[in-house]
């Protein structure tokens, strides 16, 4: 496919983790193939009179610590113009976050938006895997104390994390002669408007939270996180420890179940999170782990992300 112009809506280049960011990976990739990248934040995108403009760089990647991009002179763009925007700000999701997927539905799928802005905005991590309820650990979304206190003592071991948080931040283990989770009702309730996502303590979690890259519904790579001795969270910001790991019997049943709502809602790019036989998350919004992935000799995920865009996009054209 002739390079294609490519913006990518993510955090400042200059906070890159070059060995652990997926978007940074799928960059050089673009790159290799000859795809021109153009890079901007959020708040760098307007909307007037119906048309999608951003200030935008156009930059070059490189796996060069300390110099892993280069950017030129700023420009004004008509997102409408790009082949394919890729939306990998990381959350949290807030009023902000769903913001920008109203206003990147007016370029889409003109402009091919990954993942789906409408699909991201419906659909965030923790609520969007609420429609499998078989496949989760007990699990309940509330303000409501009373209900969370009731859940408390049907469980007695329980997760009680923010519903739109991200990293591992915010997330604790109420264990059974624990007695702060009033306090801990008190302290988010005093500072956040949002409902808590309550769920029983799988203690496989010490054999690791397995991440499962799913690209267009199919499961291509996965990675395991171990938390550290200690620490309740195994997700990779908060210490987490990534090991090689392979696909179950039951992985695959989970992956089989979700792929097909996945596809439907163009949610191309997608982590699932598994704990033991339970799926606890869907992440939709800047899923990581392909690089890991391929530092344990799995699939090269990043070629597979941009072999269906490029398919996606030559579907389009034939269409138009």
């Amino acid at each position: 496919m002739n390079g294609l112009q490519v913006a990518v809506q993510m955090d400042p280049m200059e906070s890159i983790d070059i060995d652990g960011d997926s978007s940074f990976a799928l960059m050089l990739e673009a790159q290799r193939r000859g795809h021109q990248l153009w890079h901007y934040l959020v708040r760098d995108m307007w909307l007037e009179a119906g048309v999608l403009r951003a200030t935008v760089r156009p930059v070059t990647v490189q796996r060069a610590r300390g110099a892993h991009f280069n950017a030129g002179a700023a420009e004004i763009v008509d997102l409408a113009g790009m082949d394919v925007v890729l939306m990998r700000q990381d959350p949290p999701f807030d009023m902000a976050y769903i913001t920008a997927t109203h206003l990147l539905e007016h370029i889409h799928p003109r402009t091919l938006v990954v993942n789906n802005p409408a699909s991201v905005r419906n659909a965030p991590e923790k609520l969007l895997v609420m429609e499998f309820p078989d496949l989760m650990p007990p699990t309940m979304i509330a303000w409501d104390r009373a209900a969370v206190r009731d859940f408390r003592t049907r469980y007695n071991d329980i997760i009680v994390k923010p519903l739109f948080g991200n990293g591992g931040a915010g997330i604790f283990r109420i264990k059974p002669d624990d007695e702060n989770l009033g306090a801990l009702m008190d302290l988010h309730f005093g500072i956040s408007r949002e409902p808590l996502m309550i769920q029983r303590y799988e203690p496989a979690v010490r054999a690791g939270d397995k991440r499962i890259i799913l690209i267009d519904g199919e499961p291509l790579g996965a990675i395991n996180r171990v938390p550290v001795e200690g620490d309740a969270r195994s997700n990779m910001h908060a210490g987490g420890v990534a090991r090689p790991t392979t696909l179950t019997a039951r992985d695959r049943e989970i992956c089989a179940r979700i792929g097909p709502t996945l596809k439907e809602r163009g949610l191309l790019f997608t982590g699932i999170d598994v704990i033991g036989d339970y799926l606890t998350e869907i992440n939709v919004t800047s899923p990581t782990g392909i690089q890991q992935v391929a530092r344990f000799g799995g699939a090269d995920l990043a070629a597979a992300i941009w072999d269906r865009i490029e398919a996606r996009r030559s579907s389009d054209m034939r269409l138009s």
